[in-house]
This record gives structure tokens, sequence and C-alpha cells, in this order.
């Protein structure tokens, strides 16, 4: 194989290993919130916030995987 095919290959591995996690984390955690929300609906803004904002942290991970194979590309 030569230089070009594994950058190639590398890229598509880091993009596509670095989205896994994220994308469980966020699953689990809209579907812990609306199990709460279900639970206890009063706390539904209280929930909706703290979700939002895991989920932003979240999803950073996932950018952070797209600059590292940007970078490799």
């Amino acid at each position: 194989m030569d230089v070009a095919t594994m950058k190639v290959l590398a890229t598509a591995l880091s993009i596509a290993i670095g989205t896994i996690g994220p994308a469980i984390a966020i699953a689990l955690i809209g579907s812990k919130a609306m199990e709460s929300i279900g639970r206890n609906p009063e706390a539904a803004s209280t929930i909706q916030t703290n979700m939002i904002l895991a989920i932003s942290f979240a999803e950073s991970l996932a950018i952070f995987a797209l600059v590292v194979a940007l970078m490799i590309k």
C-alpha cells in the first residue's frame, strides 16, 4: 500500500471510530432523560437543560474526531 491509500484509510477509520462513542453517549443521555422526565414530569426543564449540556459535551468529542481526521487527510 502506498502512503495516499494509508492516509485515506486512517482518515476513514479515525472518523468512524471517533464517532461511535459520542453516538452511543447521546443515545444513552436521551434515553435516560426521557425516562427521568417520565418519572418526574415536574423536573422536565432542569432535566432538559442538563441533557442539552451533556449532549454538547459528547458532540464535542465527535467534532474533535473530525478535526483529527481532517488533519490526517
